[in-house]
C-alpha cells in the first residue's frame, strides 16, 4: 500500500514537473512580447509557475514523508 502511494506522488511529482517546463517555456515566449510589466500573459504566466513550484515542493517533501528518506 505504501508502495503505491510513493508510486502515485512520484508520477505526479513527474507531471508537475513536466507542467513547469512547458510554463516556463510559454513565460520566455510571453516575454519576448515587450514590456513586462504591462504583458498580462507574462504575469499571468509567472503566478501559474510559481503556484506549480509551490506544488513540486508540497509534492517532494510527501515523497520524502513516505519514505522516510533525507534527500530529495
Amino acid at each position: 500500500m505504501k508502495q503505491e502511494k510513493v508510486k502515485m506522488w512520484q508520477e505526479k511529482l513527474t507531471a508537475l514537473e513536466k507542467e513547469y517546463e512547458s510554463l516556463m517555456e510559454q513565460r520566455e515566449d510571453a516575454a519576448s512580447m515587450g514590456d513586462l510589466h504591462e504583458n498580462a500573459a507574462y504575469q499571468m504566466l509567472t503566478e501559474q509557475v510559481e503556484v506549480v513550484s509551490v506544488r513540486i515542493g508540497e509534492t517532494k517533501k510527501i515523497i520524502k514523508d513516505l519514505t522516510g528518506s533525507s534527500s530529495e
